[in-house]
């Protein structure tokens, strides 16, 4: 194993043991100490990869919405509906990965609450997705695939909606296919978004 590798596999494990700190201890409690013998590695290996407890935090975060924004990336040649049908592939692991690590998302929802720098992070991807879908919406209606909508209201709509799934999913895992709704509604969603050929 050369060094690259064994750098990669240490910032891994630190990765994995905050995953494991933050949601039994909260971030306030979840010293690096603790992070570093979860780990099994020194705190001079930790501060060679994050330069505190909050840029570990958000690289969690980070690493979470990297999956949503590669999906997005993956459809930007596609036509409109296709993208919307393209992203709706990616619900399984979207799910999958927020269900393993629920008290992570609800830590991540507090702590930016509490700290500035948190909460500017967490704020920028919403922003983000709804710029995106914003978008999307427009070059949809522009090129004749879809009705007429407003397309900051429509994406303000798609945003509001992935986030309660994923709220209802995290808090109630049995509940329902939470996959298999999301889906459902995207394509009544796109659906009512598409403009019906004259017959």
């Amino acid at each position: 194993m050369n060094m690259q590798q064994r750098s990669e596999e240490t910032r891994a494990r630190i990765l994995e043991s905050a995953i494991k700190q933050f949601s039994v201890n909260g971030f306030s409690k979840a010293s690096v100490d603790k992070i570093c013998a979860e780990a099994g590695v020194s705190k001079g290996a930790f501060y060679h990869h994050f330069e505190s407890k909050q840029a570990l935090f958000l690289a969690l975060l980070d690493g979470w919405l990297k999956t949503i924004d590669n999906t997005i990336e993956a459809s930007r040649d596609k036509t409109v509906p296709e993208t919307f049908m393209q992203i709706t592939e990616a619900f399984p692991f979207i799910f999958e990965s927020a269900g393993e690590n629920l008290p992570m998302f609800l830590e991540f929802w507090l702590q930016a609450s509490r700290d500035d720098k948190i909460w500017q992070a967490s704020i920028a991807p919403y922003r983000r997705y709804h710029k995106y879908f914003t978008s999307l919406i427009k070059k949809g209606v522009d090129e004749g695939s879809f009705v007429d909508a407003d397309p900051e209201l429509t994406a303000r709509m798609i945003v509001s909606m992935a986030m309660g799934l994923l709220l209802q999913s995290l808090l109630d895992p049995k509940g329902a296919k939470w996959e298999k709704v999301a889906r459902e509604i995207t394509t009544m969603m796109l659906d009512t978004l598409l403009r019906k050929s004259e017959a």
